[in-house]
Order: C-alpha cells, then sequence, then structure tokens
C-alpha cells in the first residue's frame, strides 16, 4: 500500500539476532584476555600461568583484606555553601571518624607473588646483578608515585593511571641497557612494587589528618595503574 512494504521478523531472526549479541559479548573479554595474556607469557610465565594470573588479579580485585583501623578522637567539619534559588544555605559534610587500612588481593598481593617468581627466574639466570636495577627502578617508582599520588576527600587515595608504568619501562630500560627479559622483569617489578610502595604504604603515616574513609592499598585508585605497569613492562621483553 502506497508503495511501502512490510517485512515480518521471524523467530529465526530474532533468535540469530540475540546469538550475535551474545556472542560479541563473550567474544571480547576473551579477546582481552588472551591479548593480555600473551603480554605476561613475553615476561617468561606459561600460556596457563598468565591467564590464571591475569583472572586472579581480576577477581582478586574485589577482595580486600582489612588491617587496622585509625580512629580519631576530634574531626573537622567543613560547612559547604550552596545557593539554592537564589539564597545561600549551609550543609554540612560528613565527618569521617575512622579509616579502614585494607590490602586489595587482585592490586596487591597477587602482583608481589608474581613479582617475586619472576625476579627469582632471573635470578636463577642472572645472579644478583639483577638485584641492583630492581631496587633502584622500585626506589624511582615509588618516588615518582609517591609525588603524583593524590587525596580526594571522602573517597580514598587515587594514584596516576599511566605514570608508574612508563617510569617503570624507562627504568628496565636505562638500568639493564636495553630490552630484554631482564629488562621487562625489572619494569615488571618495579612497576608493581614501586606503585604499592609510593602510592600506598608510604602514604600511610599522612592520612590521620586526611578525611578518607578508607586506604585500600593495590585496590580503587591503585589497581588500574598496577594491571598497566604489569602489562606495559612486557613491550620491553
Amino acid at each position: 500500500m502506497n508503495g511501502i512494504r512490510v517485512h515480518s521478523v521471524g523467530p529465526l531472526s530474532i533468535l540469530a539476532l540475540l546469538l550475535l549479541i551474545a556472542l560479541v559479548i563473550l567474544i571480547i573479554p576473551l579477546l582481552f584476555l588472551g591479548l593480555v595474556g600473551a603480554a605476561f607469557t613475553r615476561l617468561g610465565f606459561s600460556w596457563i600461568a598468565a591467564l590464571a594470573v591475569v583472572l586472579l588479579m581480576l577477581m582478586g580485585s574485589l577482595v580486600n583484606l582489612p588491617l587496622y583501623r585509625i580512629k580519631r578522637d576530634m574531626v573537622r567539619v567543613d560547612t559547604l555553601e550552596m545557593p539554592l534559588f537564589g539564597a545561600g544555605n549551609s550543609f554540612a559534610r560528613q565527618p569521617v571518624w575512622e579509616t579502614v587500612v585494607s590490602l586489595n588481593l587482585g592490586g596487591a598481593v597477587i602482583p608481589l607473588a608474581a613479582s617475586a617468581y619472576l625476579l627469582y627466574r632471573a635470578y636463577v639466570v642472572e645472579g644478583s646483578g639483577i638485584l641492583q636495577p630492581v631496587a633502584a627502578g622500585v626506589i624511582i617508582v615509588a618516588i615518582v608515585a609517591w609525588l603524583a599520588t593524590r587525596y580526594i576527600p571522602g573517597y580514598g587515595l587515587r594514584a596516576p593511571l599511566f605514570m608508574p608504568g612508563l617510569v617503570a619501562i624507562l627504568c628496565g630500560l636505562l638500568l639493564t641497557g636495553g630490552t630484554g627479559l631482564f629488562a621487562a622483569v625489572t619494569a615488571f617489578v618495579a612497576g608493581t612494587a614501586g606503585t604499592l610502595l609510593g602510592a600506598g604504604i608510604a602514604q600511610l603515616p599522612r592520612i590521620r589528618d586526611q578525611e578518607i574513609p578508607e586506604v585500600n592499598i593495590g585496590g580503587s585508585g591503585m589497581f588500574g595503574a598496577i594491571f598497566l605497569a604489569c602489562i606495559l613492562s612486557a613491550v620491553i621483553a
């Protein structure tokens, strides 16, 4: 009618569309795991070990291990001025009476275990010569992360996303004299341990005066930086 043709869509077409959407949703994570797993294999992991480390880091990022609490006897209550209908209204921000310090399983424990494994394998091949560049790299990355980490009131600590990984790569290249497995191991250990040290542990003495409800070492605010540092270290392997 009026040159308009109407085609009915059968149940088979709808089913095919749903299967296509499900396939895309399934393939994208698999491609991501494959690419990240390939990066970890360049560091010396087997495929199974690489996928295990990646999955443990991702799933472990949801697990926090409480260490201790910092309780305050006095807090500072800030009053915020918020204009409403042309008139100023004062609202008191909720004070933070205690800070929970916790350790993230996927962003701290698993990366440190992987770093210890890689460092041990490099030590077996290279000897004690690998320890000096690794130690120097950890210190350099820790200093950079300590200077770049920011306090966000009401949230916690926020480490820069790309900076620790890029600094770790430079440390691996410069401290070992070029690319290769030892440079990548240096970058991996420096990127993980250095970020945890500078963006997390070194910040603990200063958090008592900050209105932060939780300091999650290796968790939110740090996990992305550590995960990228692990992946980027494979670039120079």
